[in-house]
């Protein structure tokens, strides 16, 4: 592995969710330019950890259900091992880590303030602050009771988009795993609501159902100032209704839909990473769905299209000079195998016609598309594929 000869090699880089396709992916850019990498999540085993480009691995308590002896381990393991940045990778740990900050001693954590990142997490804020700037969003309500939501849907038809307000919830709720649900009848309206329960504690965000292209806008700012944009377009999810990117590919920043970005960070204060997600209309009308205040799952593509976000963020922290980015690759693809594995096996047992499941086999069966990179297995670190595969037939291994 090559060795960073800078500065670079004198700080020490702890990244946390280890078993989010992110950090694996952070964990590969760091580790290549030198930097040492320690790869932390609830297991002993992890996706990032696999990673050649690892050098130490630890445990914490979980974040969500024991938030208190999570912290607690941070402070003792980041004294222990001389941690000097932490790269929190989901909304929970980034959350407890900006709201906790200054208890963690000299660590550098290059997320936004507090109540930036509060605004940006919660759906509902989000959503307003949108409406207040003038940024096209779906139409979207805050329901307390099931009898809200049956005048929500009179009035707005279907199909109609149940998610919670924030991406975690409290433990034990139906929402705990932040799942998004969809109800195209009465009847699968019912279905969902039977798992629900709707109520002040358990609030309920009801939206537009917008049908089109997804697309995402990626940003870096320094305490409020933009440094770099990126952008791709979702060619395949999981589900296939709307959900997870599990091929994209790199585009140019559409200057609206950057305008629209800038606007809301602006707005915001923003530092650190982010991306705006947005869905286009057929007639190119771009709705902003939400903000997602942290690093995403499509990480890798923008790595591999020349915007390396996680040595951005790390320059930013230590307080280097961050890499101009003037332009990047465009048509770059990226693939989560086993994730279009899930969209390909969810769109055989759909109502999808005979002729769409065949496109979609036929398009699952080209491996090796020109410009296209996996952003899991890569023959020069192959282990985290392979832990992924074992996970993905046997199930998680504590």
């Amino acid at each position: 592995m090559k060795r960073c000869t800078t500065s670079c090699a004198m700080h020490k880089v702890l990244i946390l969710d280890a078993n989010q396709r992110s950090a694996l992916a952070a964990t590969r850019s760091l580790g290549r330019r030198g930097v040492s990498v320690t790869a932390a999540d609830e297991t002993r085993t992890t996706l990032a950890g696999s990673s050649k480009y690892c050098q130490e691995r630890m445990t914490y308590p979980s974040p969500f259900r024991h938030p208190d002896l999570f912290l607690a381990t941070l402070r003792s393991e980041i004294l222990q091992r001389q941690i000097d940045v932490v790269f929190p990778m989901t909304d929970l740990t980034t959350g407890i880590l900006v709201r906790h900050r200054d208890s963690l001693g000299h660590i550098q954590i290059p997320c936004p303030p507090e109540d930036s990142f509060e605004s940006a997490s919660d759906k509902w804020s989000t959503y307003n602050l949108a409406v207040r700037l003038g940024i096209p969003t779906p139409l979207t309500h805050y329901l307390s009771s099931e009898k809200a939501l049956s005048v929500v849907v009179s009035d707005m038809g279907y199909p109609i988009v149940l998610k919670p307000p924030r991406s975690r919830m409290r433990p034990g709720t139906p929402w705990d795993n932040s799942s998004v649900r969809y109800a195209s009848s009465p009847e699968e309206q019912r279905a969902i609501v039977m798992d629900l329960t709707i109520s002040t504690d358990q609030p309920v965000l009801a939206q537009q159902y917008i049908k089109g292209e997804g697309r995402g806008i990626f940003a870096i700012y320094d305490r409020g100032k933009p440094l770099c944009f990126f952008a791709h377009r979702r060619l395949r999810e999981r589900p296939p209704s709307g959900g997870v990117s599990v091929l994209s590919e790199s585009i140019p920043v559409n200057p609206y839909l950057g305008d629209l970005t800038q606007r809301i960070l602006d707005a915001l204060g923003w530092h650190g990473v982010a991306m705006a997600e947005f869905k286009i209309t057929p007639d190119g009308t771009p709705f902003l769905l939400e903000i997602n205040p942290r690093f995403w799952g499509s990480l890798q593509l923008a790595i591999d299209a020349g915007v390396d976000f996680p040595w951005l963020l790390y320059q930013l922290a230590t307080g280097e000079a961050v890499n101009s980015v003037p332009n990047y690759a465009l048509g770059v693809m990226s693939r989560w195998f086993l994730g279009d594995l899930d969209h390909l096996y969810l769109t055989l047992k759909s109502r999808a016609s005979p002729a769409e499941k065949l496109r979609t086999l036929v398009r699952f069966l080209a491996l090796a598309q020109p410009h296209t990179r996996y952003d899991v297995n890569r023959w020069d670190d192959l282990r985290p594929f392979l832990f992924e595969c074992r996970q993905y037939v046997f199930g998680p291994r504590q």
